[in-house]
């Protein structure tokens, strides 16, 4: 009764610290990063009086196994305070009370409360947010700061969302990769490195443990979707609990989808925390040194495809649903394209290195090449299309993927401008995409997959239609969204993407930060600025949510969670770069001038290629 009265407490209001909700532990400073150790509580106080949560050790377990759920739950290492630093206490008596300069951090209590208490909860929570944030930006940053989730004391990651009006929480309650990204950007713009320190370590340890669905292991590298801290109660002392940390590599998920690129969002962050703290201590660490070039294997490795980009089943990436998106997605590539320059950058010089190194050049070329080539369209590229030839068979065949010019749909005929282009969704043979995805092409702007040429005019091409890609409220994930009988055979009648909603071209606050990333390499940060005034107007009086629905994005999402963590997140990134846009270079990756070169004699040369057997172990079509 205690707990749920010290919940009640806390939703009613800010409140810096509560004796039963947050109590984290001060980690003795000899303890070290190898081996496994787990952060135990322990419950003091007799009966009648209050008890309160005290860390009484950490201590060395190496073959505990939990009873309920041995296969999924990994024990992870309590890291020294000396490399990360957690927050700092101020002791009085037995009870350790946080200063008012500490993160405030919310333990998740697993109690079952009525949902009307959680509503007036909710209701108090709300009115003191308005009555206490100077500003909207004062208020997303309370926001994310109670979003905060500890492990052994440390701030490990950030939930993807904190409503308390909500009775089914799902996952919600869960640290996801992809989720956090924006979030870990926004602290380190801040200058609060540990956060972001502790969460790439966490989840490079939850990389290495073992994974089975229906008997069947995926490849070594995979990182998990999400994690979730659990607290449970050890054998051999009912008074103390340790702490867990329990990952998802997606055989919990709906649909059972692979988080394929979580891997590829774990490097692009590696880079980002180097670029802005100057500590490549990190990145040259042995461990994560191992892991990166686990992921780069995984997504290196040979296979049935012919093509340079990465094969990915539906719902493999944000778009996390059946949505007609399997193949080659350009999020994915992009992502791929990102990740491969950045571990580039990073990976050091040493005995097994060259062998991946010379694969991920190779790689690189053709990945480029593939997409600034056939994934582009424009006026004049429909045009192209729209009178190819067909059942070519030859080497130097135009309509290199049998393409029929009856794919090209009515809406795009009257929707694509004279000035602009952008970079279809996915491509397959004789099968183009010709929706636009924003944030594949936002991040092939941030990454360099698009030439600078390209880069301008996919922002020409946003500009020229806000109206439908922003209206109310920024920014659609896609567009158009998939109607009528189109929708029941690609989505399977899924009733969460019906049209003009969620992944189905539903608008989403959070990719105002990938949008704003984008205008600053190319030095148009005014289309960013137009999106987020718009999204100023509604988001705070809206509760920051998940996602909006309709075409012009006039309603908020039907099944949309309220306080979304990344939305918040994308929202404060957004203003912290347009303020410093200097800063965006820790997400930019610089035009390879290696590939530049590469393009340039390729295109010199590409009249007179002939089949050959020999050269590359490897070839793709390019």
């Amino acid at each position: 009764m205690a707990i749920a009265e010290g919940i009640l407490h806390y939703l009613s209001g800010p409140a810096l610290w509560h004796p039963i909700l947050q109590s984290d532990s001060v980690l003795k400073s000899n303890l070290s990063y190898s081996g496994f150790l787990t952060c135990t509580k322990k419950l003091e106080g007799s009966r009648g009086k209050r008890n309160l949560l005290k860390f009484g050790s950490c201590y060395r377990r190496e073959n505990y196994v939990l009873p309920w759920r041995s296969s999924r739950v990994k024990r992870l290492d309590c890291l020294s305070s000396d490399s990360l630093n957690g927050p700092s206490y101020s002791s009085g008596g037995e009870e350790y009370k946080p200063n008012s300069n500490d993160v405030n951090v919310n333990l998740h209590v697993n109690e079952v409360i009525s949902s009307e208490k959680l509503a007036a909860a909710a209701a108090k929570s709300e009115k003191a947010l308005r009555i206490n944030a100077d500003s909207l930006e004062d208020e997303a940053w309370e926001l994310l700061r109670e979003s905060i989730v500890c492990y052994c004391g440390s701030p490990v990651g950030t939930i993807a969302a904190n409503d308390p009006t909500s009775t089914s929480i799902l996952n919600y309650d869960q640290v996801f990769i992809r989720d956090f990204v924006p979030s870990a950007i926004a602290f380190l713009l801040k200058g609060e490195y540990d956060i972001v320190r502790n969460f790439i370590l966490h989840t490079l340890q939850l990389q290495s443990w073992e994974k089975t669905m229906d008997c069947h292991s995926p490849g070594q590298g995979l990182m998990p979707a999400s994690f979730k801290v659990r607290t449970i109660a050890l054998d051999s002392d009912d008074s103390a609990t340790e702490e867990v940390l329990d990952p998802d590599f997606g055989e919990a998920a709906i649909g059972r989808v692979a988080p394929v690129d979580s891997g590829l969002w774990w490097i692009i962050m590696l880079r980002a925390y180097g670029k802005c703290t100057g500590d490549l201590s990190v990145q040259e660490r042995i461990d994560v040194q191992t892991g990166m070039k686990m992921i780069l294997k995984l997504c290196l490795a040979d296979g049935f495809d012919m093509f340079p980009t990465l094969l990915v089943t539906d719902g493999s990436c944000m778009i996390d649903r059946r949505m007609g998106i399997h193949g080659h997605p350009l999020e994915i590539q992009a992502l791929f394209y990102s990740a491969l320059l950045c571990a580039r950058e990073m990976l050091t010089t040493e005995d097994g290195s060259d062998e991946i190194i010379r694969a991920l050049n190779s790689r690189l070329f053709a990945l480029s090449f593939h997409i600034r080539e056939y994934y582009w369209i424009d006026m004049r590229k429909l045009n192209e299309i729209y009178r190819y030839k067909t059942e070519e068979y030859s080497f130097d065949a135009v309509n290199k993927f049998n393409i029929y010019p009856d794919q090209i749909p009515p809406w795009l005929v009257e929707w694509m401008p004279e000035k602009g282009g952008y970079l279809i969704g996915n491509l397959q043979p004789a099968h183009m995409d010709f929706r636009f995805f924003s944030l594949g092409n936002f991040w092939s702007i941030v990454s360099n997959l698009a030439t600078p040429t390209q880069s301008h005019a996919i922002l020409d091409f946003v500009e020229a239609k806000l109206a439908d890609l922003v209206a109310d409220m920024p920014f659609k994930i896609c567009y158009p969204a998939l109607e009528d009988q189109e929708w029941r055979i690609v989505t399977g009648g899924d009733p969460k993407n019906t049209p003009w909603s969620y992944h189905n071209a539903g608008s989403w606050p959070t990719l105002l930060w990938q949008l704003t990333v984008a205008c600053i390499k190319m030095n148009r940060p005014e289309i960013a600025e137009k999106a987020v005034k718009i999204a100023e107007q509604r988001l705070s009086k809206d509760r920051w949510p998940e996602y909006y629905d309709t075409k012009g994005a006039r309603f908020i999402g039907k099944q949309a969670r309220m306080f979304q963590t990344w939305s918040i997140a994308g929202y404060l990134v957004a203003k912290l770069l347009l303020a410093q846009p200097q800063k965006a270079k820790i997400l930019i990756n610089e035009e390879d001038l290696d590939l530049v070169n590469a393009f340039s004699s390729i295109s010199a040369n590409s009249q007179n290629r002939k089949r050959s057997r020999k050269g590359h172990k490897r070839s793709y079509i390019v």
